[in-house]
């Protein structure tokens, strides 16, 4: 085996588009420039200093990554195309951070992005066998079919599991949800901002028991990108030190056996999570009680609960004992998808991972000031990103300095980044004269960018 490197790897900036509703109305390539756009600006970089390029996106063509990035130059750099279905955008996250620990890069930018119809999630192929064709027969022998959304039935079924064996309960799933959209009306980019009473969840249309409608992802369309860099470039640019968040410990992880062991809580991945935490923890030499904020993969309530106890943050079969407690909002032991996460953020399955990388990077440079961990003492943050078929990326995140999180005002970050606003707390673009300064300014094509700033910037 070839010897390992093990240069540090830093995020220094991060960008993302609104969420929005699935309506045909803006392209991938507007939404993976933008958010492109915006990590560059983040990170006070040029296109020219990009080494490697990362697109992530689960429905589209051969090399639409190679369509998004050439709107920014064509500089000949190698461009990869990841799909990892709901896990791609962490997954890009993963490989960017392979490459800058190996040595092989100083410099990577990952885009995500992902343009979606309406309605459940479904194959786009009828011609060939699905990755998930195994799961089938497993539902079919242990709980049977019923007239519900294929994904719904799959993690509602891990949630009656838990029920059963556990004692969770139908409310404690609404719980989870209540508390995912009462945190997304502070954050401007998720699709949906409206805070629901727990009544009005638990009575919104049933999807596969214990889900109801509001306890389930919406699709979306949407873009997030994140500028990945190793300690040498970092040096050499001090002035990004405050605000460049140290990748500490990150596993991407695939199936072990158990999966097909005829539960439905591991049917669901439940077993790599736990395996990627561990090895996530161990990197980056914590334990899950010190993490005190957690951007996690709740496609579905019932997910959130199996997750907690995965991940490590609860002990088995306890997780709904948090939820009671009030545990993973404000004011508990953990706070949990500040971002509003999937449920009511929205997800976008290339931009997703980026989009809970973002985040928390937000968090923990003390930006996103109006849902801080308030009373200090976070030092790391958790990010938890899935997809059956199956893959996970953990990641734990820290402070290239070292220091706690602590608030800092919008003022104060709008002259650090110079766009005039703050990033974390408004979702707002960028001018003529911000994408000069990122775009190539040795290979840029004209006819490659087409109409796509103008189409950008008439929505801001």
């Amino acid at each position: 085996m070839a010897p390992k490197k093990d240069i540090p790897c830093y995020v220094i900036g991060v960008g993302m588009t609104k969420f929005v509703k699935p309506r045909g109305k803006i392209e991938y390539t507007e939404l993976g420039f933008e958010a492109g756009v915006k990590a560059m600006l983040d990170a006070d970089i040029n296109y020219d200093d990009v080494e490697q390029g990362i697109a992530c996106y689960v429905y589209g063509d051969s090399t639409c990554g190679q369509r998004v990035f050439y709107q920014f130059g064509m500089t000949k750099i190698p461009i990869y195309n990841v799909n990892n279905n709901c896990s791609t955008g962490s997954t890009g996250l993963y490989l960017a951070r392979t490459f800058i620990k190996s040595g092989t890069a100083d410099c990577v930018l990952v885009v995500g992005f992902e343009k979606m119809s309406p309605g459940s999630l479904g194959s786009k192929w009828d011609d060939r066998e699905s990755s998930l064709q195994r799961f089938m027969p497993i539902v079919a022998e242990t709980r049977g079919f019923e007239a519900a959304p294929p994904n719904a039935q799959l993690f509602g079924n891990a949630g009656r599991e838990h029920m059963e064996k556990y004692g969770s309960e139908a409310r404690d799933y609404a719980e989870i949800a209540r508390i995912n959209h009462e945190h997304s009306k502070r954050n401007p980019y998720a699709q949906f901002r409206t805070e629901y009473s727990l009544e009005e969840i638990e009575k919104s249309p049933m999807q596969h028991a214990p889900l109801t409608k509001l306890q389930c992802c919406p699709t979306s369309d949407g873009g997030a990108a994140a500028v990945v860099v190793s300690q040498a470039f970092l040096d050499a640019r001090p002035h990004l030190k405050d605000r460049a968040i140290l990748i500490s410990g990150q596993c991407l992880a695939t199936d072990e056996p158990s999966l097909y062991n005829r539960s439905s809580i591991d049917l669901m991945g439940a077993g790599m999570t736990a395996y990627a935490a561990k090895e996530a923890f161990k990197e980056a030499n914590i334990s899950p009680a010190d993490v005190k904020i957690c951007e996690l993969h709740d496609c579905f309530s019932a997910n959130e609960m199996i997750t907690l106890e995965a991940l490590g943050l609860a002990e088995t079969g306890t997780a709904h004992q948090m939820v009671r407690k009030g545990d993973i909002t404000y004011g508990g032991k953990v706070l949990v998808n500040p971002s509003g996460g999937l449920i009511s953020k929205g997800h976008p399955l290339g931009a997703t991972g980026l989009a809970q990388c973002a985040e928390l990077v937000w968090h923990l440079r003390g930006w996103a000031n109006n849902r801080l961990v308030r009373g200090g003492g976070v030092k790391v943050a958790l990010q938890h990103n899935i997809g059956l078929g199956g893959a996970v990326v953990v990641s734990v995140f820290k402070r290239a300095d070292g220091k706690v999180a602590t608030e800092v005002s919008s003022e104060e970050v709008a002259k650090l980044t110079g766009l005039g606003y703050n990033p974390a707390v408004e979702a707002k673009g960028f001018t003529l004269a911000q994408f000069d300064k990122v775009r190539s300014h040795t290979s840029e094509s004209k006819w490659a960018l087409n109409d796509t700033l103008d189409k950008v910037q008439s929505r801001f």
